[in-house]
């Protein structure tokens, strides 16, 4: 991680922190950090034997695949004329209602709800409720 990285990091959890401490909430930024490998070996007590080294380095290097996450406000459909029509100061009106989770997507799949959060003057987001991926795997069918 660069030096900008891990500032950009200690900030943000510097900021939620401080949130945490304004809304009583509680603050998980240390549980959304980087999960080591070794968290994710089966379990030896149910019979399945821990990661071999060759699956290491495969889960090692999928780690840095760049995925594209998007926080979806709503959406609308309108006609082309409309379209057209829009200007500065146009208002589109979205599906969603004022106060509803926005959804989190990578590479186009639902994974999360969350709220808007405002951190040293740039939005975030706050997870709120993560898709299983059991879920995930029925929506695909």
């Amino acid at each position: 991680m660069s030096d900008n990285d891990q500032k950009l990091a200690d900030e943000w959890a510097a900021a939620l922190g401080e949130q945490a401490q304004h809304d009583g909430s509680e603050n998980s930024f240390d549980a959304a950090q980087p999960a080591a490998i070794e968290q994710f070996q089966e379990n030896t007590s149910t019979g399945k034997a821990p990661l071999t080294r060759e699956e290491r380095k495969k889960l090692d290097a999928i780690m840095d695949i760049p995925v594209t996450i998007t926080m979806e406000v709503g959406h609308a459909k309108i006609s082309i004329r409309n379209l057209l029509q829009l200007n500065q100061g146009s208002v589109i009106e979205l599906e969603r209602l004022a106060g509803e989770p926005l959804d989190v997507l990578v590479n186009g799949t639902l994974i999360a709800h969350g709220e808007v959060v405002v951190v040293n003057d740039k939005f975030g987001i706050r997870l709120t409720d993560v898709i299983s991926q059991v879920e995930r795997i029925k929506k695909l069918r």
